[in-house]
């Protein structure tokens, strides 16, 4: 079952989006080489409680921490943890949820930690451009299958591959709800859009194989050849013409200035 929300809903989740936009803004402002996965995680926690909201990840089918952060060769689903240190070099996936008035918001973003090698950067360059190819197919009247075909074709041209199995989502009150968006499609295959759903796109996209993964933890999932992936997400409404990003990655440029990709 899809369901189609109506703009007072739309209010709701464009809120708890902004929510995640600003905590994301606010873990880039700790992402250094000698900072902890945990630290982030606790940076993120913090900020989406003190803005009314509670994390949406945390406790989510079992998942003990409030955010997702995947580092270098981890697709999705990285738990943070004290013993993970960021190294210069090394990207970084940080995944957020916050739930506020019974509505979820979700966005991630992939940073640079120091400096990164130019092949890095043209994969998260190449992976963000994608994500807004998908959202140019997210309109009223569009079928689903054009929002994977969007991202698989840009990516593939270019010599990456795209994660099949992880995919993006409809939101709402449910964290997780139909449809499936995934990063692979078929033009004018699928579902038609209309207007007031709301779905997570998030591109996952590989420098090596797009075989993945899932680590004995049960949530880490990485590339299997270990190369390096990169992740981007925002939630959309879809509108006539128009999708509407309700997630934002602004006051992330803010933070990161001429390091934001």
């Amino acid at each position: 079952m899809i369901y189609l929300k109506t703009e007072e809903e739309i209010d709701f989740l464009r809120e708890s989006n902004q929510i995640v936009a600003k905590a994301l803004a606010e873990v880039a402002k700790f992402i250094q080489p000698g900072v902890t996965t945990k630290y982030l995680d606790q940076i993120g926690e913090d900020f989406i409680r003190s803005c009314g909201a509670v994390p949406s990840f945390l406790h989510y089918n079992g998942y003990p921490a409030s955010l997702c952060i995947s580092v270098n060769e981890v697709v999705v689903h990285g738990i943070p943890s004290v013993q993970q240190v960021l190294h210069e070099g090394d990207i970084v996936s940080v995944d957020c949820g916050a739930y506020k008035n019974g509505y979820h918001g979700d966005s991630a973003y992939t940073f640079c930690v120091g400096e990164v090698r130019e092949e890095l950067r043209n994969l998260m360059k190449t992976t963000k451009e994608a994500l807004y190819l998908g959202i140019e197919q997210a309109v009223d009247g569009s079928r689903l299958g054009n929002i994977g075909y969007a991202v698989q074709q840009h990516c593939q041209t270019r010599g990456y591959t795209v994660v099949r199995e992880m995919v993006g989502h409809g939101i709402g009150r449910n964290l997780h709800e139909e449809p499936e968006v995934s990063n692979v499609g078929k033009r004018g295959a699928g579902p038609l859009l209309k207007t007031g759903m709301v779905i997570a796109i998030e591109p996952m996209i590989n420098m090596g194989k797009r075989n993945i993964v899932i680590e004995n933890d049960g949530w880490t999932v990485r590339t299997s050849d270990r190369k390096p992936s990169a992740h981007f997400e925002h939630t959309v409404a879809i509108r006539k013409g128009k999708a509407e990003i309700l997630s934002s990655f602004d006051y992330i440029k803010e933070v990161i200035g001429d390091r934001f990709i």
